[in-house]
């Protein structure tokens, strides 16, 4: 399989993030096509793994479709048939790594929701007790599921810029109080409708995140969700408190990362391809097990 690492069409590119990259369809739509990039710590890999934008896509629609009921979204269409004469001489760069979707308004937020202590939760809560500063019972251990979801925001920041923790305090002072409890309620309970499936397909979401846009005065969910970019995907079979997680999502790239030490700054080391393969192979294993 020949991966995407770039994406020219004969539409306006409007913007190209660390996976995804958009253009623009007319004033009210824009294709959104997620590439084979993969990110960490901030940085875009120089190696691609084959066949991950289209696992990223899939998924998303399938919990657009699945989540709808709780919170209204950006899709337009992902039926390749459909979409503009413009691009049709192109399905084999779009047909299943794209959607076309509505326009919005992007909320400046990073919408976390933590349902367990681990990554860099776990590092602050044996730090300080608590996880992006709401205290937490003492004694908790490792990959142990909180007492309830957390609601733990950030900014959303461009490549190679950490994003940086906030407060609900001050995301409401951001886009104001009304909005950010809308955000924090609908992000609660998306994590909670979808951690539900999950586990009836023997998964645990140890932690997700999601962005926001508005339109039409409305807020609607946007970008990605529930895919194992977003989001910390456990096997329950597999799942032991008091340690890490082996999981089926991006983590496996960034402990590969660790254990060469690379210092988190430019340029970004290039993926061996057996860690490729890997991921591409546990990428592939959540998209199955999460839709069948």
């Amino acid at each position: 399989m020949e991966a995407v690492f770039t994406v020219t069409l004969p539409v306006r590119k409007l913007y190209s993030g660390k996976v995804r990259e958009l253009f623009e369809i007319d004033r009210d739509r824009i294709l959104m096509v997620t590439t084979d990039r993969i990110s960490a710590f901030d940085f875009i890999l120089p190696t691609p793994v084959p066949g991950k934008g289209s696992v990223l896509n899939r998924l998303s629609l399938f919990w657009f479709e699945h989540l709808r009921d709780v919170c209204g979204n950006h899709v337009d269409t992902a039926v390749f048939d459909l979409y503009p004469e413009i691009l049709r001489g192109f399905r084999p760069v779009l047909d299943g790594r794209s959607v076309i979707v509505k326009k919005t308004e992007k909320l400046p937020i990073e919408c976390v929701v933590r349902g367990y202590l681990a990554g860099s939760g776990w590092r602050e809560y044996g730090e300080t007790g608590a996880v992006c500063g709401i205290p937490l019972p003492s004694g908790l251990r490792e990959s142990e599921k909180l007492p309830e979801p957390l609601f733990t925001p950030s900014t959303k920041e461009d490549v190679g810029v950490h994003d940086r923790n906030m407060s609900f305090e001050e995301t409401a002072k951001i886009i104001g109080s009304k909005d950010a409890s809308f955000i924090r309620d609908k992000s609660i309970e998306l994590y909670l409708k979808a951690s539900a499936r999950a586990e009836e397909k023997g998964i645990m979401i140890a932690d997700t995140k999601f962005e926001f846009g508005r339109r039409n005065g409305a807020i609607i969910v946007i970008d990605e969700i529930f895919t194992p970019d977003s989001s910390r995907f456990w096997e329950r079979e597999k799942y032991k408190v008091g340690q890490s997680q082996d999981s089926l999502d991006k983590q496996y790239v960034r402990d590969y990362l660790v254990s060469i030490r690379w210092n988190k700054q430019a340029p970004a080391p290039a993926l061996p391809p057996e860690v490729v393969e890997k991921t591409g192979e546990k990428y592939a294993e959540i998209f199955r097990i999460l839709t069948t």
